[in-house]
């Protein structure tokens, strides 16, 4: 089915702000926040990801949300998620209508706790990219998600368990791990929030 931009702009919306997101207590773990950057194009709802270059010391070539570690500058993890995204990608924080957060996303590899909120931004957004760290925005169309494209997970052995690992292909571009970990998470919040027996409210 194909949701009007609107429609899936009200029901993220309203899901983001019945729930209460899930924060992870990992002692040892950094704390770290990103941002779902949304926007309603013509072509309807777009998420806005950033490919890193080869020049980043770590991750070179992955494509993420903005963000990064909390800093004791920021007043809080929304703050630090505001701030990475100014820094890579050029989004002013007086830009993005913040309509809430998922639950954290704890990563074992680099010992992250990451906190992902969700804003949304200005169609044709004149973004800045820091190119030392980013090589290009990937804008990722939302419906084909919400309309059942899958994810393809696989099995890796991390400390002797199986762990899995998840991936979505946009275009040639690969979204895997922690991003595809979050991306999945939303989607998922959303299509409940569009299931029959929460649509009705959007009609």
């Amino acid at each position: 089915m194909t949701w009007p931009a609107g429609i899936l702009r009200s029901a993220i919306l309203d899901a983001l702000h019945r729930r209460v997101p899930v924060h992870a207590d990992q002692p040892g773990f950094r704390r770290a926040a990103v941002l779902l950057p949304l926007y309603e194009g013509e072509t309807g709802l777009h998420l806005v990801l950033a490919q890193r270059t080869q020049r980043v010391p770590t991750h070179k070539g992955q494509i993420a949300f903005p963000g990064g570690g909390f800093e004791e500058a920021d007043a809080d993890l929304l703050g630090t998620a505001l701030r990475e995204a100014s820094e890579e990608i050029g989004l002013r924080p007086q830009d993005v209508e913040v309509v809430g957060a998922l639950d954290d996303t704890v990563t074992v590899s680099s010992r992250h706790v990451v906190r992902p909120y969700v804003g949304f931004v200005p169609a044709g957004y004149a973004y800045h990219l820091d190119t030392f760290e980013v090589e290009r925005l990937i804008h990722l169309p939302v419906a084909p998600l919400l309309a059942g494209a899958r994810f393809r997970v696989e099995t890796w052995e991390r400390d002797g368990q199986p762990v899995s690992v998840y991936f979505y292909e946009h275009e040639g571009a690969t979204v895997w791990g922690l991003t595809a970990r979050i991306l999945k998470q939303f989607v998922e919040i959303v299509r409940e929030a569009l299931s029959p027996e929460h649509s009705r409210e959007y009609s």
